[in-house]
């Protein structure tokens, strides 16, 4: 294997080209790097193409047979592999055992891995990188897993929004009955922004919660982002489900002297 890295433009690989992955194959790409980055379409593999990436056909979730055309060195590895509490440990579990196999094979600068606050629980607190209570052992379990490959930080992504997806268009019409909660959300633009600077200028190995540094109620950022959209409000608010749950991202924005260029989910 040839472990000499790119010396005259850099490379990123994206595993996982979904939502995140292609905002950032954009920026990076726009920064001047060769990107390459991996989905589960063979339509999305024409369409990176067809953008001037190295679009590569992955199943995480099958047999990875054969010879996967990939460079034997990158810079930075970005692991936007889907892990969700939805998926069962044992799904998890093979499903980054094969990421682990697969980035075995390259040499990278750094990686990070894209997790959840899903993680934390959902009970009343504030929970940073430091909290030693129990975790979701699912999505731990795939943390650790990827924490087992060099250089690598940890990122828990608090609730995406920004562009299409907007907080209100999902309780329409409906009873919202999480409407009391503390709305630990993280806009795209943010996100992709501190992956970017998280390669650049972040030690590994670490954690890092990414999450907005503002916390209104879930409510008020439906009402907020209905009336910014013009979208049908929620039929009504029942608040069943109303532990306060805060999930604090101070730590990276201390790290970084980070500004975040939406600092209120009232604003996406």
């Amino acid at each position: 294997m040839n472990t000499m890295f790119c010396t005259t433009r850099p490379r990123i690989l994206i595993l996982g080209g979904g939502w995140v992955g292609q905002d950032v194959a954009a920026l990076m790409h726009g920064a001047g790097y060769e990107v390459w980055i991996s989905t589960t379409s063979l339509d999305k593999v024409t369409m990176f193409e067809s953008l001037g990436y190295h679009g590569v056909h992955i199943d995480f979730d099958g047999e990875l047979k054969g010879e996967i055309a990939l460079p034997d060195s990158v810079d930075f590895v970005l692991n936007s592999v889907p892990a969700t509490s939805r998926n069962t440990a044992e799904v998890l579990d093979s499903r980054f055992r094969n990421v682990e196999c697969l980035l075995q094979r390259i040499v990278f600068k750094k990686h990070i891995f894209l997790s959840s606050i899903g993680v934390y629980p959902d009970k009343d607190g504030l929970y940073d990188e430091e909290w030693t209570g129990e975790l979701d052992k699912r999505l731990l379990g795939a943390e650790q897993i990827m924490k087992t490959l060099p250089v690598t930080l940890v990122y828990r992504l608090g609730g995406l929004f920004g562009k299409e997806r907007i907080f209100a268009k999902y309780f329409g019409g409906r009873v919202c009955q999480s409407g009391e909660q503390p709305a630990n959300f993280i806009h795209l633009e943010d996100v992709s922004a501190l992956i970017k600077l998280g390669f650049e200028s972040l030690p590994p190995p670490d954690i890092y919660n990414i999450v907005a540094p503002m916390h209104p109620t879930k409510k008020e950022v439906i009402l907020a982002s209905a009336s910014k959209y013009g979208l049908l409000l929620p039929s009504g608010f029942d608040p069943l489900a109303n532990h306060q749950k805060v999930v604090s991202g101070q730590k990276i924005i201390d790290r970084l002297k980070y500004s975040y260029k939406y600092p209120s989910p009232l604003d996406f």
